[in-house]
């Protein structure tokens, strides 16, 4: 399965950001084996519409499923429209 993760950084042990559509970076997991590619956040300078646009681009990447400290309310629209499952992390 090919999981992101929303991150302060861009190694596997990065902290989780606490934000989903202004991280730093998404952490891409394939969680068979743990084979991963961080890539920085193209829409976290974004004025408008961060996270929606967050969610179309870690959609079109392949993730299959997301974990954040928090998805708004646009961006959860995406992936779950999307088929993607969000799980929320402290």
């Amino acid at each position: 399965m090919e999981m992101v993760v929303t991150a302060n950084g861009t190694a596997l042990d990065a902290p989780v950001s606490p934000v989903f559509g202004r991280c730093p970076a998404y952490v891409f997991v394939d969680t068979e084996t743990m084979h991963y590619e961080a890539i920085e956040n193209p829409a976290i300078s974004t004025l408008r519409g961060a996270g929606f646009q967050a969610a179309e681009f870690v959609v079109e990447r392949g993730a299959q499923a997301v974990v954040a400290g928090s998805v708004g309310p646009n961006a959860f629209g995406v992936l779950q429209a999307s088929g993607v499952p969000v799980y929320l992390s402290a």
